[in-house]
């Protein structure tokens, strides 16, 4: 579905992604990590067109949308999550769903249909409805971020650093969230500090290094290697 191509990407004169290969197959759950500064948020931005990339392309279903505004990129079906949630805090969550996430869709039977899944997601959020989205709890609010992105009726959800701040039960709530999102049939792109819930739940992974890719490959196995373990998971 995605296939990112020797990407590199500056800030100025400082170099952020540094010919960076991955793809992202179709119905897979792909993790991205490394560690603050590597490159992660970094990459996310550029395909989705909120950076410029300096060289490289980035193909989603075989065309490339290297260049495009973000609007038309999400036009074809990608939707980013950002860091940091990024709600519209003086907006009711309603308003934060269908006017922010629903925007570029015309249809208004299928915008609801489309809001009555989130409310059966996320079923806080209906509660919530009516409540601005500044006065939620950080676990409500990584809930109306990723559900506003989920409005734009993706085939790729960037997802960046969603469990930040997160207490370790709303953790395993989030990864089980990304789980029921997938078997609707999103794909996934998951960029995670917290590589014990990204790699349990992704079908392969990349590892990000200074903005390279220094390791890659399925999840599992990724998560078996000494390296990782040492770097990544506290082992």
């Amino acid at each position: 579905m995605l296939q990112i191509s020797s990407l590199n990407v500056y800030y100025g004169k400082s170099i952020a992604l540094r010919d960076v290969t991955l793809e992202v197959g179709e119905n897979e759950v792909v993790a991205l990590l490394g560690a603050n500064g590597a490159g992660k948020s970094t990459t996310l931005r550029t395909i989705s067109g909120l950076v410029t990339p300096r060289s490289g392309d980035i193909l989603f279903e075989g065309k490339s949308v290297k260049g495009l505004p973000p609007h038309k990129i999400v036009k074809k079906g990608i939707s980013h999550c950002p860091e940091g949630r990024r709600i519209f805090p003086d907006l009711t969550v309603y308003e934060n769903l269908v006017m922010m996430g629903a925007y570029l869709r015309s249809d208004r039977k299928e915008v609801m249909e489309s809001l009555a899944n989130m409310y059966s997601l996320f079923p806080r959020l209906e509660e919530r409805r009516n409540q601005k989205g500044g006065t939620l709890s950080g676990g409500e609010q990584q809930m109306l971020a990723i559900g506003r992105a989920l409005m734009s009726k993706p085939k790729l959800l960037l997802l960046d650093e969603p469990s930040l701040g997160l207490a370790p039960a709303a953790v395993l709530d989030l990864a089980r969230r990304i789980r029921e999102i997938h078997a609707l049939g999103v794909t996934v792109l998951l960029v995670e500090q917290n590589a014990h819930m990204a790699l349990g739940i992704s079908d392969k992974a990349y590892v990000l290094e200074v903005g390279r890719i220094a390791l890659s490959g399925k999840a599992g196995e990724l998560g078996q290697l000494e390296q990782v373990k040492k770097a990544y998971l506290g082992l």
